[in-house]
């Protein structure tokens, strides 16, 4: 459903993502984890179609992210880490809207629906600037889900919610995984080891693991090393 073959991003002089390769099979949920500024977030907007790599191929559902992009955000749904949302507007205004750009046809039905496989149904009238951070990502992922994408692509998805809402929101990305391939980054392993089928490990700009997350761990509790270099003040790692 996804195929990454020696992804290669350059930013002038300075290389973002340094000929990563890996496959996210149909109906599975996959993880990209490593810290911040380790590439997740550059890969997640070439695979969207939105940033031309600079050599390598991605492959989503089939169609070149570079030479087909159109035809790939067709069939994705993205959540970015920062959801750009109209705060004015209620949360079925909004996705109408959205279904309305997309040009889909029984706008409020798709919006109703959407809202209710992301439990917010309930809160469809209500101005999104009244709502929790939560509820605020979860309108996001509706208007992911509008179109009845076959891949979410979803960046840092629970970053910045209270542990209550972190839960919530790893039950619903694994209800999502029954019927969708999804691919989503973490700076959490217990986040992957909880949610994800298989994940890749990435550190500036390389991969340095992949596999299952639950095997990982066992690797590194019987003495294996994954090293990761995080560019942060201690107390905040």
């Amino acid at each position: 459903m996804v195929e990454v073959d020696s992804l290669v991003k350059k930013y002038g002089d300075f290389t973002a993502v340094k000929g990563i390769s890996f496959d996210v099979k149909q109906g599975e949920i996959f993880g990209f984890l490593g810290p911040n500024g380790a590439g997740k977030t550059t890969t997640m907007r070439i695979l969207t179609g939105f940033m031309p790599p600079t050599s390598g191929t991605a492959i989503v559902a089939g169609y070149d992210v570079f030479t087909q992009s159109m035809e790939v955000r067709r069939r994705i749904g993205y959540l970015p880490e920062n959801v750009p949302l109209y705060r004015d507007m209620t949360a079925i205004g909004y996705l109408m809207y959205l279904a309305e750009i997309r040009g889909l046809d029984d706008r409020r039905k798709k919006a109703e629906a959407a809202l209710d496989r992301v439990g917010l149904l309930y809160r469809a009238k209500s101005r999104i600037r009244s709502l929790s951070k939560g509820m605020r990502q979860r309108v996001g992922l509706a208007a992911a889900l509008l179109h009845d994408p076959e891949v979410l692509i979803l960046d840092e998805p629970t970053i910045g919610l209270d542990p209550f809402q972190v839960l919530e929101l790893r039950d619903l990305i694994r209800e999502l995984g029954e019927d969708h391939t999804v691919l989503f980054s973490t700076h959490i392993l217990s986040e992957a080891e909880q949610v994800c089928n298989n994940v890749v490990i990435i550190n500036q700009g390389h991969i340095v693991a992949q596999g299952n997350p639950v095997d990982l761990r066992v690797e590194l509790e019987r003495g294996g090393r994954i090293f990761v270099r995080v560019d942060a003040n201690p107390e905040d790692v």
